[in-house]
């Protein structure tokens, strides 16, 4: 049986963590690293039900873990403001930040509460929204951000002239455009953090191809059924074929947002073939990614859109 790629947690007694979408799938494993490293983790969740079950989860592998459940809706901005609220309520810094929910490939064009195309307002808006409340507390931790982004931010484009998708919609065109204004965003996040004196890092990191949730079934989307794209990852990932697997597919964020090794403004994802699969390591930052005037145009147009100033 081929080894199974890992990576070291270091200590992370006294730290407190927040991540988003990690009521399942990576996103708990990603959870359940940091709680079993000793964070106390804060799981803002829109389902309460699988909140719930992913706190047992955690806690039935790290029975001591100290970690609890928010509310939070990313397609809502007034949910993403409702949390900001209460955690600036409780006035504890935060010291890491994984931004990793997301939605995928909706068949049909959805909105959000506030009228933007669902990808771009969850994926993107939700979480630039949430970084703008929670930089108080990010400052008061010396946090790092870790953003997760994906393999479709190296193809498509940002469709400036109608970010919504409002005259025609492609959900994976839409899907790529959300990922590209994330990494754009995480990095500028960065630059502006060094500029500014803010005190925080920010990074990327993709987690390959993995038979997550992303592409399953999903009738709160309007997918009643798994596609074949998710059928055929599963069939290969099952056979250590070129893909990850659900397990490998936390380490690159976990490595970004953990590792003293991984550094501010870098970006990490699998080292294997195609970076597909595998142990994380450092990349070489996706085509799409490296305009810094885009990165600018995107975070004013972010701060338009979402009446959130990031302030200096």
């Amino acid at each position: 049986m081929p080894r199974r790629p890992d990576i070291t947690v270091p200590d992370l007694t006294g730290t407190r963590a927040v991540v988003t979408g990690a009521s399942d799938g990576m996103g708990v494993g990603i959870a359940s690293r940091l709680a079993a490293a000793g964070a106390e983790v804060v799981l803002p969740v829109r389902n309460q039900r699988k909140g719930e079950a992913a706190l047992t989860k955690i806690r039935a592998v790290s029975p001591e873990a100290e970690v609890s459940l928010r509310e939070l809706d990313l397609s809502s901005l007034a949910s993403v403001a409702a949390l900001g609220k209460t955690l600036l309520a409780e006035d504890r810094p935060i010291h890491l930040l994984i931004n990793n929910a997301g939605v995928m490939t909706p068949p049909d064009r959805q909105v959000t509460a506030d009228g933007f195309e669902l990808q771009f307002g969850t994926n993107y808006l939700g979480h630039f929204a949430l970084v703008g409340h929670l930089m108080p507390l990010l400052r008061a931790g010396g946090a790092r951000v870790t953003s997760q982004i994906s393999v479709a931010a190296n193809r498509n484009r940002i469709n400036w002239d109608d970010l919504n998708w409002e005259r025609s919609y492609n959900g994976m065109r839409a899907y790529s455009q959300s990922k590209i204004a994330f990494g754009l965003f995480g990095l500028e996040l960065a630059r502006r953090s060094r500029a500014h004196g803010w005190g925080i890092t920010s990074n990327l990191a993709h987690p390959g191809v993995a038979p997550t949730n992303l592409l399953a079934a999903r009738p709160e989307v309007g997918r009643t059924e798994d596609t074949a794209g998710v059928k055929l990852i599963r069939w290969l990932s099952a056979r250590g074929i070129l893909l990850g697997t659900v397990e490998s597919a936390k380490l690159p964020a976990l490595y970004a947002a953990t590792s003293p090794d991984a550094a501010t403004e870098r970006f990490y994802g699998p080292s294997g073939p195609g970076h597909l699969g595998g142990p994380p390591t450092e990349q070489k930052l996706y085509r799409r990614l490296r305009n810094h005037e885009d990165a600018q145009h995107i975070w004013q147009i972010s701060e338009d859109l979402t009446d959130i100033r990031i302030s200096q």
